[in-house]
């Protein structure tokens, strides 16, 4: 409530009031009060509300986090997939000879050892 909303407040009874003005005063002066703290007090009281702002940042910053590193990561297993495929074929695209002699070496010498232990 600010002070815009707000009524000017009554001036207090003077020194010639009466037993009623006094009474009046102080029951205007309590309903004021109650008035006062019946507004604030829920406002002071409510901790999910913060409670649930703060939660939905923090979800917000880690949903973020987590985009930026993915995108991160992609970023390097293309790179590093790209310089595996530059190590694996020649200027013109095709398997280097010697990854091909390579292999084929690896797999007589597989299935020699696998004849052998049959045997």
């Amino acid at each position: 409530m600010t002070t815009d909303d707000q009524t000017p407040p009554t001036p207090q009874p003077g020194p010639d009031a009466g037993i009623d003005d006094i009474q009046t005063d102080k029951e205007d002066t309590r309903n004021g009060l109650g008035e006062t703290v019946e507004e604030a007090l829920p406002a002071q009281a409510d901790i999910t509300g913060p409670a649930k702002q703060g939660l939905a940042g923090a979800k917000d910053r880690i949903t973020e986090n987590a985009h930026k590193t993915t995108a991160a990561a992609v970023e390097k297993a293309h790179a590093a997939q790209s310089t595996a495929r530059k190590g694996l074929t020649g200027i013109v695209g095709l398997v280097k000879p010697h990854v091909s002699i390579v292999a084929l070496t690896a797999a007589a010498v597989v299935i020699s050892v696998v004849v052998w232990r049959r045997r």
